[in-house]
């Protein structure tokens, strides 16, 4: 099939080469003329674990190609995909403008049948608002408007696309849902479900199942802040909850908060059409004000360890990126605490293996950046780990004694068993759990 995706970033990025692994001719179309420069001559303008594989075997072969120019990439596409950022507005509602703008455009371009994908994470109702600016210059047998949420976890988004637990279509046309099952069909070969629904069904979908995972994370969160104070292991009662097979294992994990392109979006946005249509939720209230407070966590920590006084510290800082196996900084965790600690006139010397570029953008020279871990803990008072990076998970804590003048690690993601840190002769901090070999400062 030939296929177009319009934007690329994470989202359109991985779409179109996957979808080009699979046999089909993809064009993919961006306004950024250095970023589809880049991706011509071979360079991937984002990180994310094995897609470099693909990316190479596909533009070499001539299935997959770029352009910036929205109508040569779509004149011979029977399924274009929109893939644009949409981008949370003040009050939380997501940014439509690149979605509606690229539609009005495609009103002026289109020929023959074309079916129009909603990739990008949309409200309820844009899917109307898409066939409203089409219908402004094309008859409606010339193409029909599809919601395909996408659910690709950033670091493992390759495997998401390549092997779906499921796939989400919203289509109120056979015709639509012939091309779009014909299309995803060697996806699915091990039998794992496509749902077709409405569309409007299709984008609350996709809000809806962020929106309860960020949920797991808060209410997590929750719990491990409640087993400080009791005394238990956040650890312990973890395992106890994700036994049981109404809960399951996934998203239980305690730490400093969800962050990245999708939760913080998604859940706002959820709320904020909730709001539109008279519904108070509740509950995503909650999740996103735990959340923030969740963030300021591990300086906290920090800050009552040194009784209120960080100035003149410096604090070596494991991790930057929201998550580990990604570069993306959107909403991270990090950079509140880089920001809280600079204001309480600290220093930080930062390590992460893929995110450095794109946070020395935004501090500079405010903060030092390094070359490895252990550079990092160089000349530093106190160890701070804010990403699960796998390298981080088995550290010489030999070194870090060594080099950490006050022996002390302030762990956001509960990296290390509390037998091992107890052994380890550091002061170790974690989260909803025992803080271990506690000597307070001063």
């Amino acid at each position: 099939m030939n296929i177009a995706i319009i934007g690329t970033g994470y989202v359109g990025l991985v779409t179109g080469t996957c979808f080009a692994e699979t046999g089909n001719h993809v064009v993919c179309v961006d306004i950024d003329k250095a970023k589809v420069a880049k991706m011509k001559s071979g360079v991937i303008p984002i990180f994310e674990p094995g897609l470099s594989v693909l990316f190479e075997r596909n533009t070499k072969n001539g299935r997959l190609s770029f352009t910036t120019e929205l109508a040569k990439a779509v004149e011979d596409a029977e399924i274009v995909f929109l893939a644009l950022p949409t981008p949370p507005g003040a009050d939380g509602s997501a940014d439509l403008s690149y979605v509606l703008g690229v539609a009005k455009d495609l009103s002026k371009i289109i020929t023959k049948y074309t079916v129009i994908v909603d990739k990008s994470t949309v409200p309820v109702g844009t899917a109307e608002k898409v066939e409203a600016l089409l219908l402004e210059n094309l008859d409606k047998d010339l193409f029909d408007v599809v919601s395909n949420p996408e659910f690709l976890r950033e670091g493992v988004a390759v495997d998401d696309f390549l092997k779906p637990d499921r796939v989400v279509i919203g289509t109120s046309s056979d015709r639509a849902r012939q091309t779009m099952e014909r299309l995803y069909q060697p996806f699915v070969r091990q039998g794992n479900p496509i749902f077709f629904m409405d569309e409007r069904s299709a984008e609350v979908t996709k809000y809806a199942a962020n929106s309860y995972l960020a949920t797991r994370i808060s209410f997590m969160n929750e719990i491990a802040n409640l087993c400080e104070l009791v005394g238990a292991n956040v650890d312990n009662v973890r395992r106890g909850m994700g036994a049981d097979g109404r809960i399951g294992k996934r998203f239980l994990f305690a730490g400093i908060g969800y962050g990245g392109s999708c939760f913080p979006k998604d859940v706002k946005a959820l709320a904020k059409t909730a709001g539109d249509y008279g519904y108070d939720f509740q509950i995503l209230k909650s999740v996103m004000d735990v959340n923030q407070r969740q963030k300021l966590r591990l300086v906290q920590k920090m800050s009552d360890y040194y009784k209120g006084n960080l100035s003149g510290k410096v604090v070596a800082m494991w991790g930057l990126a929201f998550k580990p196996n990604t570069d993306d900084i959107r909403e991270a965790p990090a950079l509140e605490a880089i920001d809280q600690l600079l204001a309480a006139g600290a220093t930080v010397q930062a390590f992460d293996p893929e995110a450095m570029e794109n946070v020395k953008a935004i501090y500079g020279d405010k903060i030092t950046f390094v070359n490895s871990k252990y550079d990092a803990t160089k000349g530093a008072d106190c160890l701070a780990i804010v990403t699960e990076w796998n390298e981080f998970r088995t550290p010489d804590f030999g070194e870090l004694k060594q080099q950490l003048s006050d022996s002390v690690i302030f762990d956001g993601r509960n990296l290390y068993d509390l037998d091992i840190a107890e052994g380890s002769g550091l002061a170790y901090m974690s989260i909803g759990r025992s803080d271990m070999n506690v000597s307070e400062e001063g």
